[in-house]
């Protein structure tokens, strides 16, 4: 079965996963609305039929290897890269910086699809992005699950996002939802934001 992106959006809406609220994203802005990825992706049915999307987008690009970052990426990188039957890793934060661990290594020239769960400023793909170039290899494409910015960010590759829409999202001095005093802000995302 293909989906479409009004199929995705339903799939998000029956796993109570677009949550509504006051929320804190990880890129330090405030939000009405938070895509947890979660909370689809413990379903692998849905897993896969998503992230089919995005293999069939990129199934005719030269692909060695698909890199995510932690957290909610592994699991979308995971599931591209079998789908095109590809190598998989991940790159994870230490002491608050992007990086390869755990014997993860790339080569120069390798050709790298970069996949994440929810792209909002797209901070954490750039990061993933400079360590490629760091190691020589070549990026070929971002794949995403949500693009929250309505294609406004720029990774300067093909980007393809199975679910894009325009959220709203605030910088803190300027939140609408702080202004009106109602709503706790919430934290619910798997990285530490200070």
């Amino acid at each position: 079965m293909s989906l479409n992106k009004d199929d995705v959006l339903r799939i998000f809406k029956g796993t109570e996963a677009l949550l509504e609220g006051h929320f804190l994203l990880t890129s330090g802005r405030h939000s009405s609305q938070y895509f947890q990825c979660a909370k689809v992706l413990q379903y692998p049915e849905y897993t896969s039929q998503i992230c089919s999307l995005i293999a069939e987008h990129f199934k005719n690009y030269e692909i060695d290897t698909v890199v995510a970052p932690a957290m909610g990426g592994i699991i979308v990188g995971y599931e591209v890269a079998k789908l095109l039957n590809k190598r998989s890793i991940f790159t994870e934060r230490e002491n608050k910086i992007m990086t390869l661990r755990r014997g993860f290594t790339l080569s120069k020239g390798e050709k790298v699809l970069v996949c994440e769960d929810v792209v909002t400023t797209g901070g954490s793909v750039f990061e993933v992005i400079d360590i490629l170039k760091q190691f020589g290899a070549e990026v070929v494409g971002i794949g995403s699950i949500v693009d929250r910015s309505n294609g406004k960010v720029n990774f300067g590759y093909d980007f393809f996002p199975a679910l894009s829409l325009e959220v709203i999202s605030y910088l803190p001095e300027e939140c609408e939802i702080c202004k009106e005093g109602k709503l706790e802000l919430v934290k619910p995302g798997s990285r530490k934001v200070f």
